[in-house]
């Protein structure tokens, strides 16, 4: 029997979704589990895979078309399978395009108009950066196309508006007038769902930030002590990064009132621990979510992190490895950034922003002695807890970083 491929939604966010590229046609041999397409969202773009061994009986959806997540974009079947119901929901699906199509031949066009709508449509272009293109006014002729095939992507279209590459403005205009001469970048795609998280984040909790240091010298001794023994045995390297996140694992079993979420006037305290790692790429921020880690001992968690993290800058993230965090972590270390502030993951009550080590001279007992300390910046949504919890989460979290053996019990 004929499998159905749909579209898959990549988020909750997703209303739409594009074929960037089929890799079979029409009659190609297949196996389970072979790529035969890669589709893209607003945030992410992944490969699509046979669901069983045939051929491929029909494709729905041609590339650089969005369909809503759910849509049917090809058959997999046996050779010479008949699908009377799926052709006849391909000729729906290709309905509206036909009747604009017969629409536009009752008016009398003008000389160029044929060629001139020929060549349009003949450009390969995502859906993104054509409604971009349109409201700059931008003609999507002049652009060359970055994308498979030569196709034009979002990233072409944002290049042209900063160059300022529109026909419809003159350097002449450009330069006599000075609201003019400045650069302008739309606010889409990625962009433009972190934006409308972080500001309904701000608008819908109460949000207060706490900071605190961690003396992590014995914590880095030990790091140097196990790496190249964990590296030979686990073929994995273990980070500060890693070591933090067990930290807060370990800390959010102690403290169950951060590891929680404020949904509809309610408080729901979680007994397991999906932890959010949040990964910088080029266009936006993603944050992979690995899911019951207070059963992963340090060496398993610092894998799956890895894991996480290249599959979220590769694209290849699926939908279920970034839902269901209940706290996240995000570094800015690497930028030498100290204390920030980070942002809540709605819905979550919690969010630990890391910062860059510093060499510090530190007494102890008697003795002045040069230590390493971590920077530590703690957001929690005031609704679900007060800053004494909060500061009692942290420093948890601080005593483990300063009794590193703690960590690989």
């Amino acid at each position: 029997m004929a499998a159905e491929v749909v579209m898959p939604k990549l988020g909750m966010a997703m209303k739409e979704g594009t074929v960037s590229t089929w890799n079979k046609k029409v009659g190609d041999s297949v196996s389970k589990g072979d790529m035969i397409a890669s589709i893209n969202s607003e945030k992410i773009e992944m490969e699509i895979e046979a669901p069983q061994d045939g051929v491929i009986l029909d494709i729905l959806v041609q590339e650089d078309v969005g369909v809503p997540p759910g849509t049917i974009i090809c058959y997999v079947g046996n050779p010479n399978e008949q699908l009377t119901e799926q052709n006849s929901s391909a000729n729906e699906l290709q309905a509206p395009k036909n009747e604009v199509a017969a629409a536009i031949s009752l008016e009398e066009p003008p000389a160029n108009a044929a060629s001139s709508k020929k060549s349009k449509e003949t450009v390969r272009i995502s859906p993104i950066a054509r409604k971009i293109a349109e409201s700059e006014n931008i003609n999507i002729e002049t652009i060359q196309g970055t994308g498979p095939k030569g196709r034009i992507t979002k990233a072409d279209v944002e290049k042209v508006l900063a160059e300022g590459a529109s026909e419809s403005s003159p350097q002449t205009v450009e330069r006599d007038n000075p609201a003019i001469n400045k650069e302008t970048l739309p606010v889409a795609g990625m962009r433009k769902v972190i934006a409308g998280r972080m500001h309904n984040s701000l608008l819908n909790s109460a949000q207060l930030t706490i900071n605190m240091k961690a003396d992590v010298t014995d914590l880095l001794s030990l790091q140097r002590e196990i790496k190249e023994v964990i590296q030979q045995r686990h073929s994995v390297k273990i980070s500060l990064t890693d070591f933090i996140a067990r930290a807060v694992v370990l800390s959010l079993q102690e403290h169950k009132q951060m590891n929680s979420a404020y949904i509809d006037n309610e408080i729901q305290l979680y007994n397991h621990v999906h932890l959010g790692m949040a990964v910088a790429l080029e266009n936006g921020l993603v944050v992979p979510v690995v899911q019951h880690a207070e059963k992963m001992s340090l060496v398993e968690l610092a894998a799956e992190i890895k894991t996480r993290a290249a599959d979220a800058r590769q694209g290849q993230l699926s939908t279920d490895r970034m839902q269901g965090s209940t706290f996240t972590i995000t570094n800015l270390g690497a930028y030498g950034v100290e204390y920030f502030t980070p942002v809540l993951n709605p819905p979550e009550t919690g969010i630990l922003g890391v910062g860059a080590t510093e060499d510090v001279p530190m007494y102890k007992g008697d003795d002045l002695q040069r230590r390493n300390v971590l920077p530590l910046s703690l957001t929690f949504d005031h609704r679900v807890l007060d800053g004494a919890p909060a500061a009692n989460f942290l420093g948890t979290i601080k005593q483990y970083l300063e009794q590193p053996i703690l960590l690989l019990l």
